[in-house]
């Protein structure tokens, strides 16, 4: 009775070898290649803009298109080698919080943008 208390992973009773298995799997979500290759690719959409505006090689619109684009290609990295997106076995829920976080950013962004431009006008 003693050993099956100790295994039993709660008040529920017996998550016994499957609660271990899974442990085990949720450890082994990235290999260091995956986290490398992440960062690496971090990195490069790091400096690709930063290069872009210090240099003034693009301006205006084409300068926002750059910062757009390794913006949403940086948030894809982050998805995917990093918050391991891919690998879950229910990726609904993590889907759903997505959506709710992106909804969340685009009204700051967009309420930021509209706000500074209504200062500027009204000056």
């Amino acid at each position: 009775m003693a050993q099956h208390s100790v295994h039993s992973g709660g008040p529920n009773g017996g998550h016994g070898g499957g609660h271990h298995a899974s442990h085990e799997a949720h450890e082994s979500h990235g290999s260091l290649k995956s986290y490398v290759t992440g960062f690496l690719l971090s990195i490069v959409l790091t400096i690709i803009p930063l290069v872009v505006v210090l240099n003034h090689w693009l301006q205006g619109t084409a300068a926002m298109v750059v910062l757009l684009v390794s913006a949403v290609l940086q948030f894809a990295v982050q998805l995917l080698f990093f918050m391991h997106l891919r690998e879950e076995k229910k990726p609904r829920w993590n889907l759903m919080a997505l959506l709710l976080g992106l909804v969340i950013l685009v009204t700051i962004v967009l309420g930021s943008i509209w706000i500074m431009n209504y200062n500027q006008v009204a000056h």
